[in-house]
């Protein structure tokens, strides 16, 4: 996928990987790479040889926050009718799996587009944080409320309060992240576990993922009504035959997401 001017974006069988490409910001988002990212996480999702998107930094850093320069000079307003957050919002609506792959600094912004994935694999010595109240503000992009989802309301609190730098350790022992590896096996082990997702039927992930976020906003009843729903929707699918199937003829299964 080509044109882009903040991205890079490639496709290697079946994993898809967005890359920042601002590294002499230290990947800083501005409002034009936020919507390069989206639209082509938005286009990968569509796909149909893409099964997982893995989403990195370039250079040294994944990202090191929001362009400061671009929205100091922003009034309530303006913000109001330019609505960038409408992108964002985007984000919650891609189904297939999204592996986020981070190292260096992941601040602000950058920890916000970060919590947008759904599996975090972070090199030994990120450090993640919100600086906002540092500036003045606050974190809008949803970081008050993924992070609490996460991580809890008091420790939440106490990150963003403080602008705390939060090492790798500290976000897998509160939840944030799922693992930490060696920086130079960061991309090796990022892409081994994609590629573990991209043999597994494509449909099951995409209803689980689905499920699963219906988990964090509803309550238990509810959650598994709509989880049972997803249960039986699979057995209209030709993989749930070709799963079957195979674990009974004691073979590998072949699934093509239909």
């Amino acid at each position: 996928m080509n044109g882009f001017e903040f991205i890079e974006s490639t496709v290697t069988g079946n994993i898809a990987v967005i890359e920042l490409n601002r590294p002499r910001q230290l990947n800083s988002l501005n409002r034009k790479m936020v919507g390069e990212i989206i639209t082509a996480m938005e286009t990968f999702d569509r796909e149909e040889i893409v099964r997982t998107i893995v989403l990195t930094g370039k250079g040294r850093s994944f990202s090191a926050g929001a362009d400061i320069d671009e929205m100091r000079g922003d009034d309530p307003i303006s913000l109001e009718l330019l609505n960038q957050f409408a992108d964002w919002d985007r984000f919650s609506l891609i189904k297939k799996p999204i592996i986020g792959a981070v190292k260096g600094f992941v601040l602000g912004g950058g920890f916000e587009l970060a919590l947008c994935c759904d599996i975090l694999i972070a090199a030994s010595g990120t450090e993640f944080s919100f600086p906002e109240a540092s500036l003045g503000v606050m974190p809008g992009a949803g970081g008050t409320q993924r992070l609490t989802k996460l991580a809890g309301r008091t420790k939440a609190l106490e990150w963003l309060w403080t602008g705390e730098r939060i090492s790798a350790e500290t976000a897998l022992k509160h939840g944030v992240i799922n693992k930490i590896v060696a920086p130079e096996l960061l991309m090796e082990e990022t892409l081994k576990f994609a590629n573990r997702l991209a043999e597994q039927p494509p449909l099951s992930l995409r209803l689980i993922k689905d499920s699963v976020n219906k988990a964090v906003d509803y309550p238990l009843y509810e959650g598994m009504q709509y989880e049972r729903k997803n249960f039986y929707l699979l057995f209209a699918s030709q993989d749930q035959k070709e799963g079957m199937n195979a674990f009974i003829e004691k073979r590998r299964p072949d699934f093509h997401g239909k």
